[in-house]
């Protein structure tokens, strides 16, 4: 049809009705680019709500990782710990005693900043089905400590001298949930957790006689279940998993653990080894990423982006726990004095996670300050570090010796926290050394690779060529001033000789 042959009315309206096409083409194009604008902030909407349950499920990530560690860790070094079939060593199935019978040498490597002071005699034991009993002999006056630990690292009680005396004394371990009748003369003490790490200590000189007298010690002390109380008892042979490892420590095998597998276990753990009353905020925290105390966890059933945040929490949870070495001393729960770094804040925690994470990376099993401060000092200040290629001489005031009730000592470690070989075998000097004093009545220990002199060793403590740490350890230290409880008194300065 030509536009010339149409009637002015019938042009009028193919007109209209193409204005008409045009408009509904046009709002059909202007809804679509409507829809596509709705769909598109949506989808960025989306993507940012996303984004911030991923950062908060980070955030809390980081909190709970740090909250888990004590826990966690106790775990996999319980599993290492206690991965043989019987007693070798630092190493001994659940329920039996491992009886450290001598002092380790410079060729020892399985534990760092091993002691040279005390003798182990140390137990792992599961109080979920019954009590455990531990009979202890009449010390005769000697010191000693049994540190009861529980699954979080807690000291939840410590017999001893300071506290029990050194008389004989039984006493059973009941778990949290246990409710029942003792035998005459059994005191109960109720563990927190169904996991028990008995880490016990008896004072010894190290020579063979004193070595005699304390194994004998250690070969009267006892611990059954309460089943077998009164009774001849054998602990069972222990069973060997071969899926354990025993080579790598047990800080790189829970550093190495991905977020699922260490909430997994974490959760796993919970179930034995309940949170305690004041850790209520913690757990409402906690059930934000799907870990509740007596149910399993599950990475796969997470919302993809708490999944995703969770993945990227353990690497800073690790930072965040080993920067508290210096953020603890802003804090005040650290102490840096004249080279010397040291906390009275250890064997009880309550809600300080990030200094009882700490103190578990670097100090598993460490007692309540009342029975043992560690002072350590990698140089005279922070700028330096020790050298056995210079001489040092840590002075004593006159009557300014370490004030314990206890004893003292000062060990020397390479810079891996490992004795030093050295011509005498000397790796602590301490009050057992019988020291001796200057003319005013103070006293200097010599801090050398060499000898100071014939008439200065009783004084040295040998130091290795290159770099070395010291460690103080204060077994029960005074309460009245002076006192390191209260920093009354302080540890001295190590000096470079003139």
């Amino acid at each position: 049809m030509q536009l010339k042959n149409l009637s002015r009315a019938a042009i009028a309206a193919l007109f209209a009705l193409t204005l008409v096409a045009c408009g509904k083409q046009a709002d059909t194009t202007a809804e679509k680019a409507a829809a596509e604008v709705k769909e598109k902030v949506a989808a960025e909407a989306k993507a940012v709500e996303a984004l911030a349950r991923e950062k908060e499920a980070q955030e809390i990530g980081i909190d709970a990782y740090i909250y888990a560690y004590p826990l966690v860790t106790m775990e996999m070094t319980r599993r290492v710990m206690t991965n043989v079939a019987a007693a070798e060593g630092t190493r001994a199935p659940m329920g039996h005693w491992v009886r450290m019978r001598s002092y380790p040498d410079a060729s020892f490597r399985d534990v760092t900043a091993p002691n040279a002071d005390t003798l182990y005699t140390t137990t792992w034991i599961d109080v979920a089905k019954e009590p455990w009993i531990v009979s202890i002999p009449d010390m005769k006056g000697r010191y000693f400590l049994l540190p009861m630990l529980d699954g979080w690292t807690n000291v939840f009680q410590v017999p001893g001298k300071r506290t029990t005396g050194s008389g004989a004394q039984q006493y059973a371990i009941t778990g949290p949930g246990w409710s029942g009748t003792l035998p005459p003369g059994v005191t109960e003490y109720k563990a927190p957790t169904n996991l028990v790490w008995i880490l016990g200590r008896i004072y010894c000189t190290g020579t063979k006689e004193d070595y005699k007298a304390v194994h004998a010690l250690q070969d009267q002390m006892a611990i059954v279940p309460l089943s077998a109380y009164g009774k001849p008892y054998t602990p069972p042979q222990g069973t060997v998993d071969a899926g354990v490892d025993m080579k790598t420590a047990v800080r790189e095998q829970v550093n190495a653990m991905d977020a699922a597998s260490y909430f997994a276990l974490f959760a796993q753990l919970m179930k034995a080894n309940p949170p305690a009353a004041e850790d209520a905020p913690m757990i409402d925290k906690l059930a934000k990423i799907g870990v509740v105390p007596g149910q399993d966890f599950d990475a796969a059933k997470l919302d993809p982006a708490v999944a995703k945040g969770l993945a990227a929490a353990p690497k800073p949870a690790q930072d965040k726990i080993m920067s508290w070495m210096k953020e603890g001393i802003l804090a005040g729960d650290l102490k840096l004095e004249d080279g010397w770094l040291f906390t009275t804040k250890t064997g009880l925690y309550g809600t300080a996670y990030r200094q009882r994470a700490l103190i578990t990376a670097i100090g598993l099993g460490a007692n309540r300050p009342q029975d043992a401060v560690y002072p350590t000092s990698e140089g005279p200040d922070v700028l330096k570090s020790y050298s056995g290629a210079n001489k040092y001489v840590m002075h004593f005031e006159k009557g300014h010796l370490p004030p314990v009730n206890g004893f003292w000592s000062l060990t020397m470690y390479d810079e891996n926290y490992f004795f030093v070989d050295n011509p005498l075998n000397r790796y602590t000097v301490s009050q057992r050394n019988k020291l001796k004093a200057n003319p005013d009545g103070s006293v200097d220990l010599y801090i050398q690779n060499e000898s100071p002199g014939k008439d200065k060793e009783q004084n040295w403590l040998p130091a290795p060529k290159d770099k070395f740490i010291l460690m103080m350890r204060l077994y029960w230290p005074k309460d009245e001033k002076p006192s390191i409880l209260d920093s009354s008194w302080k540890v001295p300065r190590v000096n470079e000789a003139n």
